[in-house]
C-alpha cells in the first residue's frame, strides 16, 4: 500500500462488490493491506497516551477475556477519523440491502455526520473506536459491540502488529449461531495493515422463505506469545 495515497483514496479502491458478497455469505471480508507499516506503528504508539482515550477496560475484571482495551476520546485521531468516515458510506449502503433483504424498519443515512446525529438523538453521544492490546495469553471473549438501541451492523477491524513477527496465535475468530443447526466457527489470520470487515451482530441468510437473521459473534484466539495490537472501528457512538 502506497503512503502517497490518502485512505479515502485505499478505501475507494478497495473491491467493494467483492466485499459485499463476501459480508452476504460469511458475515465477514477481509482486505488487502489498506493500512501502511508507519501507520500502523503511529498507531500503537497512541496506546502509551493517555490523552487520547477516555477510558480504559480490563478485560479480565469484567471476564470479557485477558488484556485491555481502550475507547478514544473526541476529537478521534486524524488517521482513525478518516477510517471512520471513508468506509462509512459504502458500507451504509450495504447495510441498507441488509435491512430491505430482512424486511427491517429503517434506513441509513449516506454519511457519518448525519448517523453520529441520529445516534446523539438516542442519547449515544460517546465515541467508540478503540485500540486492543494483548500479551502472551491474552484473548478476547466472543461477544457483540453493542452500546445502546442504536447499532450499524458492520464495523471494522484493522490489524497492527505482525503476525509470527510481534506474535503468534491469536487468530480473529467469528461464531455463525445457525437456527435449529449446529454453530459455524471461522478462524482469520489478519496481517499487517488488513482490515477485516465484518457484522457487528448478524447477517441475513437465505432460506425457502425469504432471509432470515443469522446471529454471529467475534473474539481472539489465545496468543501463544508476543503482543498485539488492534485497532476497532465501530460506527454507532455510546451512551
Amino acid at each position: 500500500m502506497k503512503s502517497s495515497t490518502t485512505i479515502k483514496e485505499r478505501l475507494a479502491n478497495l473491491d467493494w462488490p467483492a466485499i459485499e458478497q463476501s459480508l452476504w455469505e460469511r458475515g465477514y471480508a477481509k482486505t488487502p493491506p489498506v493500512l501502511t507499516s508507519d501507520e500502523c506503528a503511529e498507531l500503537i504508539r497512541l496506546y502509551a497516551d493517555e490523552t487520547k482515550f477516555r477510558s480504559r477496560i480490563d478485560m479480565a475484571r469484567h471476564r470479557f477475556g485477558v488484556g485491555e482495551y481502550k475507547y478514544f476520546a473526541d476529537p478521534l485521531p486524524p488517521l482513525v477519523q478518516a477510517l471512520r468516515n471513508h468506509a462509512y458510506p459504502p458500507l451504509a449502503a450495504i447495510a441498507d440491502r441488509w435491512m430491505k433483504a430482512l424486511r427491517l424498519p429503517g434506513r441509513f443515512p449516506a454519511d457519518l455526520p448525519e448517523f453520529l446525529a441520529y445516534c446523539r438523538k438516542h442519547g449515544q453521544t460517546k465515541p467508540t473506536p478503540l485500540l486492543l492490546y494483548y500479551e502472551t495469553e491474552g484473548y478476547n471473549c466472543l461477544h457483540q459491540d453493542l452500546y445502546g438501541e442504536v447499532a450499524f451492523p458492520l464495523q471494522l477491524a484493522c490489524f497492527l502488529s505482525q503476525r509470527d513477527h510481534d506474535y503468534t496465535g491469536g487468530e480473529f475468530l467469528l461464531l455463525e449461531q445457525r437456527p435449529r443447526a449446529q454453530s459455524r466457527g471461522e478462524a482469520i489470520t489478519p496481517e499487517q495493515g488488513e482490515i477485516n470487515v465484518f457484522t457487528t451482530r448478524y447477517r441475513p441468510a437465505a432460506s425457502a422463505r425469504g432471509y432470515h437473521r443469522v446471529q454471529m459473534r467475534h473474539g481472539v484466539s489465545r496468543l501463544t506469545s508476543g503482543s498485539r495490537y488492534t485497532l476497532g472501528v465501530i460506527f454507532h457512538n455510546a451512551r
